[in-house]
């Protein structure tokens, strides 16, 4: 493993934790112990798919085209550091995850929501084919271990926040938890979008 294979961890997760919907259903099915197996496999599989989509083809698009290559640089480093504010933001407003009561219904209609979650949703997109995609394709040769990086991270997230969601719930419920979580997001942000614009 090496130093691209954790940056995309890094940007993996940074990305992935966050208050939305999908972090929220996933939760309520562990919190349920309703489908958690198919339900986080899902999840990572979609995650691991658009990453590669990201990494393969945003990566094949950038590459040998040096005007394309400073756009997607300075364009990473804007919405980086945006993103990083934004974090900031939530820290210092203190928001926290909601979880809805209700159970999360047949299999069938678990993963129907679970699809709408992550493919419906913009965002998902934006971070994983967009994001991920474009500071992958910085890192020239590296570029497939810093998205198997960002892959891990999905892993690993769904994993926990699914089979561990009864001993997190409480974590998870409280304001300060989530400005801790979205201050570690905003530094990780904010220096990934400097490593970009000095080009390292």
């Amino acid at each position: 493993m090496n130093a691209d294979f954790w940056a995309g961890m890094a940007t993996g997760l940074a990305l992935i934790v966050a208050i939305g919907s999908q972090n929220a259903f996933v939760l309520r099915c562990g919190l349920k112990r309703e489908h958690v197996l198919p339900i986080v496999a899902f999840c990572a599989a979609s995650d691991a798919l658009l990453i590669a989509a990201g990494v393969g083809g945003a990566g094949a698009l950038l590459r040998g085209n040096a005007l394309l290559m400073d756009l997607t640089r300075y364009g990473g480093a804007l919405f980086l550091g945006s993103y990083g504010l934004l974090a900031a933001h939530r820290a210092w407003a203190g928001e926290q995850l909601q979880i809805e009561a209700k159970g999360v219904g047949n299999l069938a209609a678990a993963l129907a929501a679970c699809f709408a979650f992550t493919f419906l949703n913009p965002h998902v997109y934006l971070d994983t084919v967009v994001l991920l995609g474009s500071v992958a394709s910085q890192r020239g040769e590296g570029r497939w271990a810093f998205g198997y990086g960002a892959m891990c991270a999905s892993v690993l997230w769904f994993s926990a926040l699914g089979f561990g969601a009864r001993l997190l719930a409480p974590w998870f419920a409280k304001s300060l938890a989530w400005r801790l979580l979205d201050s570690l997001i905003a530094l990780v942000m904010l220096a990934l979008a400097l490593s970009l614009l000095l080009g390292s």
